[in-house]
C-alpha cells in the first residue's frame, strides 16, 4: 500500500504532461489550424480536408454535427457564437442555412480564385457564400425482380403511404425541398400536402440515410432522398433505382455545398486559402469520384468525370434558383417548428 501511495504522484504528474503536450500540439504548436465545421458527410469531407493540410501544412479541427440535426444544429451554434467565434470556414452541405448567416451578419465576404470559377447562379454576388459540388433530390424506389415501379407519382397519389419515407423536414435538404414546394405552391398547398402525406402514414425519420436503408431493405418501397445516398445504397448491393424529383415546370430540386469564411476569423489568410481549395477544380472532382458522386458546379474536364455524374448534369442544369428561396425557408421552417411545440 505505501508503494502505491508513493507511485500515485508520480502517475498524475506523467498524466498531466501528457495532457499538456496533447494541448500544445493541438492548439499551439500550429498557429494557423483552422476550426472548420462541417456539415457534409465526414466520410467525404475529411478526405478533401485531409488533402488541403497535404498540400498546405495547415491543420484543420474538424466539428461535425449528427445525421438528424446536420447544418441546422450547427447553423444555429455559428449565430450563438456570432460575438465569439470559434469556427474559421462553415462547409455547409446545402444554401438556404448559409443565407441565414448572411442575415444574421455572422459570414466574411471572399472573392478569391474560386469564387471566379463559380456560375453567377450559384454564388452570392457580395462574396457571403459560395456553392459548389451539387446533389440532387430524387425518389429511391426499391426494385423487386419481375415487377415493374410504378411511377413516384402515382405511389404518393395513393391513399396508403406507409411503405413510404421522408426525412423529417426540419433538418437538412429535406427542409431545402419544402422550402422550393413553399416558394412554388405556395403556405396553403405545401401544409396541405404535408398533412395528407401523414394522414396516409408516410413515415418520417431522422435523416436521409435512414430513408435509404429503409428502401434499400425493402421495408419501404418509395422513399425521397439525395443523390448521394441513393449511390451509398446502390454501391452497397441494393436493388433500387433512382428518379429525380421535378416540380410542376419540369425544375429540379439541386442543392449545392455552400462554403464561407466567418467572420471574426483570427487565421483569415488560412480561412482563404481553405475556401479558395474547397472551391477548386480539384476539390469538386474528388467530389464527383467519391462515392458520393457530387455534380461540379464549376467548369471540369467532361472527360475526368464519371458516367454516373455526366448523367446527373442535364438535372443540375434544371435546377430551380436555391437562392432565391430565403423568405420560404424562414416561413417554411417557423411553421415546421410550431407543429413539434
Amino acid at each position: 500500500m505505501m508503494f502505491w501511495k508513493k507511485l500515485l504522484p508520480m502517475i498524475l504528474a506523467f498524466i498531466l504532461v501528457g495532457a499538456v503536450w496533447v494541448v500544445y500540439f493541438k492548439y499551439f504548436k500550429s498557429p494557423e489550424a483552422l476550426v472548420v465545421y462541417c456539415a457534409h458527410d465526414a466520410i467525404y469531407s475529411d478526405q478533401v480536408l485531409d488533402r488541403f493540410t497535404e498540400k498546405t501544412g495547415i491543420e484543420v479541427i474538424r466539428k461535425n454535427d449528427t445525421e438528424a440535426t446536420k447544418a441546422l444544429g450547427l447553423v444555429e451554434l455559428l449565430v450563438r457564437e456570432k460575438a465569439a467565434p470559434r469556427c474559421d470556414v462553415f462547409w455547409n452541405n446545402e444554401l438556404l442555412g448559409m443565407i441565414q448567416l448572411q442575415e444574421e451578419g455572422v459570414l466574411e465576404p471572399w472573392k478569391g480564385s474560386g469564387y471566379q470559377r463559380i456560375p453567377d447562379k450559384y454564388k452570392d454576388p457580395s462574396g457571403d457564400w459560395t456553392g459548389f459540388a451539387a446533389r440532387a433530390r430524387v425518389y429511391i424506389q426499391h426494385v423487386v425482380a419481375g415487377k415493374p415501379l410504378p411511377p413516384p407519382l402515382s405511389v404518393l397519389g395513393g391513399s396508403d403511404l406507409s411503405r413510404t419515407a421522408i426525412a423529417k423536414p426540419l433538418y437538412g435538404t429535406t427542409l431545402t425541398h419544402y422550402a422550393a414546394l413553399w416558394a412554388r405552391w405556395g403556405k396553403e398547398a405545401t401544409q396541405k400536402w404535408h398533412f395528407d402525406c401523414r394522414s396516409k402514414g408516410m413515415r418520417e425519420v431522422n435523416g436521409n440515410s435512414v430513408t435509404k436503408e429503409l428502401v434499400a431493405n425493402g421495408v419501404c418501397d418509395l422513399g425521397f432522398t439525395d443523390t448521394d445516398d441513393f449511390f451509398g445504397a446502390k454501391d452497397d448491393g441494393a436493388d433500387v433505382t433512382m428518379t429525380p424529383v421535378r416540380l410542376s415546370d419540369g425544375a429540379t430540386i439541386c442543392i449545392p455545398n455552400t462554403v464561407a469564411v466567418i467572420r471574426g476569423t483570427r487565421h483569415r489568410k488560412a480561412a482563404r486559402q481553405l475556401v479558395d481549395f474547397l472551391l477548386s477544380e480539384e476539390s469538386e472532382l474528388a467530389l464527383a469520384r467519391s462515392a458520393s458522386r457530387q455534380i461540379p458546379l464549376g467548369s471540369v474536364d467532361p472527360g475526368a468525370l464519371p458516367a454516373d455524374v455526366s448523367a446527373m448534369v442535364p438535372w443540375l442544369e434544371a435546377g430551380i434558383p436555391l437562392n432565391e428561396l430565403s423568405a420560404a425557408r424562414t416561413e417554411c421552417l417557423a411553421w415546421l417548428k410550431s407543429l413539434d411545440d
